[in-house]
């Protein structure tokens, strides 16, 4: 790993906002939940919840390339569930929605715990995401179109949320847990090995201060031996 590459997830890591997400309820274009979830990246979002249906969800996953390495995107068949989990966290739930309880999006606080809603591309939020929301919102227009692209809209919104924060000192301290830093930082630097670990149920190794896996030689000829053992277990079980 190079020196670059170790400082930059670092800094990444080091500007990560746990408590402000963005939850989708039915955003369907692919290409729109792609730019959703490039943006959150972009403000420091590493979990983005959607509400969406299999094949609109399998269209989105084929699309889901760079940033969406880095953001993990929780998928539900129903809003109720990751409303309920992020309200019992201590989330606001923040709705794009126009209506008469909106208020101008500059209003809201979002150095608090904020999970932004947005809803489909046609249609807007449902009537139940409507009522399950803390605050309504909207972005100001003077033109004749009578409202933002959901992902344009999304980008709005959560640049203000940046900038609140940003002044609030938020991006000036690590803001994750560091059991979950440590994690991260291993799957965004070895994800071969990652994926080597979750097939095989092994423990991530240790890594050295540069971020290298300590002793990488001895690690892998370990666990080459408990492979070559359960297989030859496996075939023993198999010949009783």
């Amino acid at each position: 790993m190079t020196p670059e590459r170790f400082n930059r997830l670092r800094a990444t890591l080091d500007k990560r906002q746990p408590d402000l997400t963005v939850l989708t309820d039915y955003v369907h274009k692919g290409r729109n939940l792609s730019a959703i979830v490039r943006t959150a990246d972009a403000v420091g979002i590493g979990d983005v919840h959607c509400v969406i249906g299999d094949k609109d969800y399998r269209s989105f996953r084929g699309t889901a390339l760079g940033s969406h390495r880095y953001v993990k995107v929780h998928r539900y068949r129903q809003l109720q569930t990751p409303v309920d989990d992020l309200k019992a966290k201590g989330f606001q739930i923040v709705a794009a929605h126009l209506s008469e309880q909106a208020v101008d999006y500059h209003d809201v606080d979002f150095t608090k715990p904020t999970a932004l809603l947005m809803g489909a591309e046609k249609d807007g939020i449902s009537d139940q995401a409507s009522e399950l929301a803390d605050i309504h919102i909207t972005v100001p227009m003077v033109g004749m179109v009578e409202s933002f692209n959901v992902s344009v809209a999304a980008g709005i919104i959560l640049s203000e949320a940046r900038h609140q924060r940003q002044l609030a000192g938020f991006y000036q301290q690590q803001r994750i847990e560091q059991a979950e830093y440590e994690r991260l930082f291993f799957e965004w630097a070895h994800p071969k090995i990652r994926d080597f670990c979750r097939s095989h149920q092994f423990d991530y190794p240790p890594l050295r201060e540069d971020g290298e896996i300590i002793d990488a030689a001895d690690w892998y000829a370990s666990k080459r031996e408990i492979l070559a053992k359960r297989q030859a277990d496996k075939l023993a079980g198999e010949a009783m």
